[in-house]
């Protein structure tokens, strides 16, 4: 039985950030017709992980829809699979990965982004030091895409801070600062960004073709890891 994909995501209090998440879901069921895809959220929103997955029935991959590692991804999530579905592959998180890069420089060049312009990767942060490295090297992958110095920055923990990055760069000679939203939907940590004073501010990640490959990427991905592993534990077995 090919195993069905559960997609974790955070949670919002945003109507509109969990209608985009319900259009990335089906974008990635649009990818690969007939495969059963859940959408599922670990806390706030609805349905709840924990609901989700004792409900499906046969082998489940969970795709965590997070950007980066940190407590989401080391905690709460193996928290609900042990209790829910110890029996789930799980798949690494989203980023760092070039099919993120193409998608926020495509979103940028919509916004209108100009050549002059200095680049900010808004992320959420983390009091992770490894999840700031995440979005730090996303940071350095479009900066190589756009041919041009981008800086990450955070809008809860981590440094620099969007108030400060915005500051340092308000006092260089770019003609406006542009910020790619790396988020994957409208709600809170978005409307930092876009209260931050920035020139543009592309949209969220959100439902892109890239975004939904790179889901079935990891999800792949996890499955090879998975096999092999079992390759490697059956071979053990008979030296």
């Amino acid at each position: 039985m090919t195993p069905a994909l559960v997609l974790a995501a955070h949670g919002t209090r945003s109507a509109e950030g969990e209608q985009t998440l319900s259009s990335l879901a089906e974008t990635v069921r649009r990818a690969r017709p007939g495969q059963r895809v859940e959408l599922s959220y670990l806390e706030i929103s609805s349905p709840l992980l924990s609901e989700v997955l004792p409900a499906v029935r046969g082998p489940v991959v969970v795709v965590p829809l997070l950007l980066a590692g940190g407590y989401h991804a080391h905690i709460d999530l193996p928290d609900v699979i042990a209790e829910h579905r110890p029996d789930a592959v799980v798949a690494g998180w989203l980023g760092p990965h070039r099919l993120l890069t193409s998608a926020l420089a495509r979103k940028l060049a919509r916004a209108g982004l100009r050549s002059t312009d200095a680049v900010l990767l808004g992320a959420a942060g983390s009091s992770d030091p490894a999840a700031l490295a995440d979005v730090r090297a996303a940071a350095h992958q479009l900066a190589v895409r756009l041919a041009r110095p981008v800086t990450a920055a955070f809008a809860s923990a981590g440094t620099p801070t969007l108030e400060e990055a915005m500051e340092r760069l308000g006092s260089t000679p770019a003609a406006r600062v542009a910020i790619a939203s790396y988020v994957l939907a409208p709600g809170f940590f978005h409307s930092r960004l876009v209260s931050a004073g920035a020139g543009l501010v592309s949209a969220p990640l959100g439902a892109d073709p890239d975004v939904a490959a790179l889901i079935w990427h990891r999800y792949d991905e996890a499955l090879r890891r998975r096999r092999s592993a079992a390759g490697l534990n059956v071979a053990a077995g008979r030296a």
